[in-house]
């Protein structure tokens, strides 16, 4: 029953920002998708930013929110390297090793179970910060993702 109460709050209060942040977002509401993480982590270190992967559910309603609320604004606004990796995706891609993979298959490889999860990864394609596994509680996403982000670049040194 609880969880139930909070999932139904989430949602209900997730509504409004959205709306607000498509103004801002422009329609993006979209990372781009992975493709070749070797070359995504690359970028980001030659930024001096941790690279972040957000690994999304079609249809996930609560990974809408996180992306469209507060991943968008953050590579907007500050340019920070994210990419997308679909669970369930038979899309190809490149891992941090250059071997040929798929978005489930990296999904399955980090053990990822729940949707949204984001990772922090730095040199050699290492996780640098605890990952974010779930929505959390909207109120607080935002100060949990930049207490994560501020620990990933720490790790960077």
């Amino acid at each position: 029953m609880d969880f139930e109460f909070t999932r139904r709050r989430f949602l209900s209060l997730s509504v409004l920002p959205a709306t607000s942040m498509a103004v801002h977002a422009a329609g993006a509401g979209a990372l781009p998708l992975a493709t070749s993480l070797d070359k995504d982590l690359a970028s980001a270190l030659s930024q001096r930013q941790p690279l972040v992967v957000m690994v999304s559910l079609e249809g996930c309603p609560f990974c809408k929110v996180v992306r469209e609320n507060y991943l968008v604004p953050l590579k907007e606004q500050e340019g920070l390297p994210i990419v997308q990796v679909d669970m369930r995706s038979q899309q190809e891609m490149t891992d941090f090793q250059v071997q040929k993979t798929t978005h489930d298959a990296m999904v399955k490889a980090w053990r990822i179970r729940l949707a949204p999860t984001v990772l922090f990864f730095g040199a050699n394609g290492r996780e640098i910060a605890r990952r974010m596994v779930g929505s959390y509680i909207p109120d607080f996403y935002g100060a949990y993702l930049n207490e994560r982000l501020q620990q990933a670049r720490a790790a960077l040194g």
